[in-house]
């Protein structure tokens, strides 16, 4: 059974990877640069302050590097663990494959969704009930993520762990972050 999964996974790798065309390499290659979205998070970090003014924005931002460190962390550890090779350094896949990227190290999970989803899912939890356009902060790591199989170096299932991966560990950080606050609350009240 896992034979099979891991099939699926590398035939669609391949299908979704062959959907490329030279002229968005470009493109696809600046949105895969995590540089490229600086712009977004100054704008996020804006958005923190603005709704939680200045010890509460500290702290949410705290919390979000926190996030951000751990899911890192975790995520390093478990490539190493794993240590799946990267599409890209799999000698069959090296005439069958566009590849526009070569990073040596392992694959299982991505890095790019784990920790985009865990940097979004935390922000959309603490600024849902101030702002409804919130949620379009999901543009990011959906594009982000994309991009990685664009170039090459991730399969659809290192995405997809990585993104729940992220996802979780922004749940549990955004409800350490509330009971932090709490304490917060109760001190300075």
């Amino acid at each position: 059974m896992f034979e099979l999964i891991k099939k699926w996974d590398q035939d669609l790798f391949m299908f979704l990877n062959n959907l490329g065309a030279e002229q968005y390499d470009v493109f696809w290659l600046y949105i895969t640069k995590i540089e490229t979205w600086i712009p977004l998070f100054i704008f996020l970090t804006l958005l923190i302050f603005h709704y939680y003014k200045i010890k509460k924005g500290i702290l949410l931002f705290g919390f979000v590097l926190l996030t951000f460190a751990i899911t890192l962390l975790i995520t390093d550890s478990t490539k190493e663990f794993v240590s799946r090779l990267r599409p890209n350094n799999v000698k069959v896949f090296s005439d069958l494959i566009r590849i526009l990227q070569e990073p040596e190290t392992y694959s299982f999970f991505s890095g790019h969704a784990s920790s985009s989803f865990a940097i979004t899912t935390f922000v959309v939890l603490a600024l849902r009930k101030h702002s409804k356009w919130i949620y379009l902060v999901y543009v990011w790591p959906v594009i982000f993520t994309i991009s990685r199989i664009y170039v090459g170096v991730h399969y659809p299932s290192d995405i997809v762990a990585g993104s729940l991966v992220g996802i979780l560990m922004a749940y549990i950080f955004f409800e350490l972050f509330k009971k932090a606050n709490d304490k917060m609350n109760l001190l300075y009240s």
